[in-house]
């Protein structure tokens, strides 16, 4: 027996490099896995190599900051793969500007991906885990959350907002035999990251910066982030609630 066998895992931004990453690590380990996402080919493309390798995998077009399309996937999942016993909250979004260049219309789209759209994703799963007294949820913030990012206002205060849903829920739904946890990564080499260092006026310079900043000396990889991830959604973390761990190389070490 494996670590997930007979569990169904709905991964959000599941075609993404973290996601897709952390749908790979958890299928290897016996889990049935709902790749969501908002780009259906790129949700085909991992759940196709997970099923080419062995693994249960599934892809479900999901656009989170709908709560229709939301309830409409969560069903669809579960009528294909079984009851969802593991949410990994991981889809996010981010625009790299200075607040005062940002505009309302833009602070509008962060917050429906990186708050709204995990509100929408533990009000649709979080019944049916309640109902059958188990459940494990990881969200997936960042450490601009725990530290600050410059040029990352709007999306550092909607994933310090996570950390806040995901320590209150952890109270509620402690009885419940669900619990709660939160993966902040830091700088890591993703399509967001890749935007991120495009809008650079120095590129290079900023990612030795990072290189000389970050105490193991590198960028962190999307598979450097499966392991916490799996972890928190594992029963050997089944007394483990409400907590908050850093990915990060060790560039930020909050206690």
């Amino acid at each position: 027996m494996t670590q997930f066998d007979g569990r169904m895992a709905i991964v959000t931004g599941g075609a993404g490099g973290i996601g897709s990453a952390t749908c790979r690590r958890m299928a290897a380990r016996g889990a049935a896995v709902a790749v969501f996402d908002r780009d259906a080919t790129a949700a085909e493309a991992v759940a196709a190599a997970i099923t080419a390798k062995g693994g249960k995998a599934q892809a479900f077009h999901c656009d989170i900051t709908d709560r229709p399309a939301v309830d409409r996937a969560v069903a669809a999942a579960e009528a294909a793969l079984g009851p969802a016993a593991i949410l990994v909250n991981n889809a996010g979004f981010d625009i790299f500007k200075p607040f005062l260049k940002t505009s309302p219309a833009e602070w509008e789209k962060l917050i429906a991906v990186n708050l709204v759209g995990a509100l929408h994703m533990h009000h649709a799963v979080l019944p049916g885990m309640a109902d059958r007294k188990y459940g494990r949820v990881v969200n997936v913030a960042s450490d601009a959350a725990r530290v600050g990012s410059t040029g990352e206002a709007v999306y550092a205060a909607c994933k310090a907002a996570l950390l806040g849903l995901t320590k209150t829920l952890a109270r509620e739904h402690a009885r419940d035999g669900i619990t709660l946890n939160v993966v902040c990564p830091g700088p890591t080499d993703t399509a967001l990251f890749d935007e991120f260092r495009k809008g650079a006026s120095n590129p290079d310079k900023l990612m030795e910066a990072f290189r000389r900043s970050i105490p193991l000396g590198r960028i962190g990889a999307p598979d450097d982030l499966p392991g916490a991830i799996c972890f928190f959604a594992s029963d050997d973390a089944a007394y483990v609630t409400g907590q908050v761990i850093s990915v990060s190389g060790g560039l930020s070490m909050a206690g």
